[in-house]
């Protein structure tokens, strides 16, 4: 029998005894511990469990009874079972549309179905109509607030990956805690160089010959996660600052994709801190 594989993400206030609580539970249920993450910044606890089972078990009981631990504990508590069904991906955007033109229009190639586009403004939103995909506005100013509704739109529609089509917002740890390697963000530089906004304007102002993008999975580090893919293209002295940006964001748009499409075939794998590509059997 093939192994199952769960993901558990416990979010919380930080206090003694709560990484033994949830592994002992997970000892309880006949479950062997794969991988062990924890951080605390701030008072605020978060850790991530990857448990394997050799035995068959009954997934709901698993998940009610980790749900009840919670609640004892006061955790956000989350569970992801891999599997190879159909992936449920949600889509965080902001104002620039290339990047959710280019993943509405490889959809059909993506292992995975598009579930919602969330968006700080309307002004992509007919775009999501179009494509005939629920499109949720989130327009609180205060970050917290805004990502305590994105967390409930995304268990609404269970959602497996979150995709950043330049979504020009900072995420907390509160967040990203929730969706270990699971949210792919893209960056349009090739990092670890020019980090944060304005990256073409840096590039450009520092007269780069070659700019690239940077597809990496999300961290509670700014940029800093590991990277998944990179690309560039070669920068001709006489380019304008806008040149350089349409030039990019196309590129970003594919880089994006393709990420998309590795995480959603189960081809990716985060290992120390860098993304390795499993080879095909």
């Amino acid at each position: 029998m093939k192994k199952i594989v769960v993901g558990i993400t416990v979010v919380g206030k930080d206090r003694e005894g709560i990484v033994a609580a949830f592994t002992n539970f997970v000892f309880s249920k006949g479950g062997n511990i794969e991988k062990v993450n924890q951080n605390v910044i701030k008072g605020l606890f978060g850790m991530y469990l990857e448990v394997s089972f050799s035995k068959a078990i009954d997934v709901k009981k698993f998940d009610s009874g980790i749900q009840d631990l919670a609640k004892k504990e006061k955790m956000d508590v989350n569970t992801h079972h891999e599997t190879n069904s159909q992936k449920n991906i949600a889509v965080l955007v902001t104002k620039e549309p290339l990047c959710l033109q280019t993943i509405l229009a490889n959809a059909k190639s993506l292992k995975g179905k598009i579930s919602v586009v969330i968006g700080t403004e309307k002004t992509l939103e007919p775009l999501a109509k179009k494509a005939k995909i629920p499109f949720v506005l989130v327009e609180d100013k205060i970050q917290d607030k805004a990502e305590d509704k994105i967390i409930q739109i995304c268990k609404k529609y269970n959602i497996d990956l979150i995709s950043l089509a330049r979504y020009m917002r900072i995420l907390s740890p509160n967040f990203v805690w929730r969706y270990p390697n699971r949210i792919i963000n893209i960056h349009p530089s090739l990092l670890p160089a020019f980090p944060g906004a304005s990256a073409y304007a840096q590039a450009f102002e520092r007269g780069t010959k070659i700019v690239g993008v940077t597809s990496h999975y999300v961290t509670e580090n700014l940029d800093q996660g590991p990277i998944i893919f990179q690309d560039s293209f070669k920068v001709d002295p006489n380019d304008t600052l806008e040149k350089m940006k349409t030039k990019g964001q196309k590129l970003e748009a594919d880089t994006l994709v393709k990420a998309m499409k590795m995480h959603l075939e189960n081809k990716l794998e985060v290992r120390w801190r860098k993304v390795h590509i499993k080879s095909v059997n």
